[in-house]
């Protein structure tokens, strides 16, 4: 009698966790994988994250970096086995952004979906953040329906001209052309 055993979860997500890493990590993406949170309690939710991804990557985390004002109850340290886990917090970063540094390899940013995002909005910025990113910005995970050339403010253009690039004015553009 052959006993069958349900398959082993995916190392690229985790069901529990609501994690999802790109296999490679190779940190070329905008983003190495998606984390979605049940809430935006940092002492709560932190901890879990914290162990998955030692587990997931053999490493220790070492330190955690979050947007401030997406969280609540932001811990200055965390207990995790053998060590205390700093947790620093930004005022000015993407608040959709997370950053891991970890004992002897580059730091991994994770992409923050956030608590009470529909689930197939959250599964399918997941399965996207996991896949790679180069070139994508967390906005555009987030957003299924993603830039739409055409549309007013949904061609990524103010976001940019607020980052210090601009947008080239046509007429003008053919004026200096001609």
């Amino acid at each position: 009698m052959t006993l069958l055993q349900p398959a082993p979860a995916s190392p690229a997500a985790d069901s529990a966790l609501r994690l999802s890493l790109n296999p490679v990590l190779d940190r070329s993406g905008t983003v190495d994988g998606a984390w979605w949170p049940r809430t935006r309690d940092a002492a709560d939710e932190l901890p879990a994250l914290i162990s998955a991804v030692d587990q997931r990557l053999g490493r220790a985390v070492l330190r955690v970096g979050l947007y401030e004002e997406a969280w609540e109850h932001i811990p200055r340290r965390i207990q995790a086995p053998g060590r205390q886990v700093r947790v620093g917090w930004f005022r000015s970063a993407d608040p959709h952004l997370i950053t891991l540094s970890i004992a002897g390899t580059a730091p991994i940013t994770l992409l923050v979906i956030p608590p009470g995002t529909a689930e197939a909005i959250a599964t399918a910025a997941l399965t996207l953040a996991a896949a790679g990113t180069v070139g994508v910005r967390p906005a555009d995970i987030l957003d299924p329906a993603g830039p739409d050339e055409g549309v007013p403010g949904r061609d990524g253009s103010a976001s940019w001209e607020n980052e210090g690039g601009r947008v080239t004015d046509p007429d003008l553009a053919r004026r200096a052309a001609g």
